[in-house]
Parts: C-alpha cells; structure tokens; sequence
C-alpha cells in the first residue's frame, strides 16, 4: 500500500479482544491505521 491508498476491508481484534470491522468504523468517521515493529526487534 502506499500512502493515501485505501485498505481493504478486513476484521481484527481490539486490546480488548473485541472484533473490529474496518467498515463499521468507516461509518462513524476517519480512520488512522499505524503499523509499527515487534517491540524488542530491529527495525
């Protein structure tokens, strides 16, 4: 993906173990998706 591209729409669990579905998320406002490394890994 690059930046501006839109993701497609997928589920994944919350901290709270809770299913997230991107599209439902899409309907109440913005969305910022942050990728960052494994903590205690290079990169």
């Amino acid at each position: 993906m690059k930046i501006g591209d839109r993701a497609p729409d997928f589920e994944a669990p919350d901290q709270h173990g809770n299913t997230v579905v991107l599209r439902d998320l899409l309907d109440v406002g913005p969305v910022v998706m942050y990728f960052y490394p494994k903590a205690m890994t290079a990169g």
